[in-house]
């Protein structure tokens, strides 16, 4: 998997439901600092983590990750 490509894929979808970076991080429950850093592409994800966030953002993790 691509970190950066995944990283536009989680902003991409982040925009399109209308989250902030706060709002997506609280319902997440972790930190700005971790969500942008996963938005740059600098933070290696954390399976669990991505699921967590396919979740929120209403999409599947193969759309997520591009696994499909």
């Amino acid at each position: 998997m691509e970190y950066d490509q995944l990283a536009g894929r989680v902003r991409a979808f982040r925009k399109l439901k209308g989250y902030t970076q706060q709002e997506l991080a609280a319902k997440l429950e972790i930190s700005v600092a971790v969500l942008g850093s996963l938005e740059r592409g600098t933070r290696k994800p954390d399976p669990k983590l991505l699921e967590r966030i396919s979740d929120a953002l209403g999409v599947s993790y193969a759309d997520l990750t591009a696994e499909s």
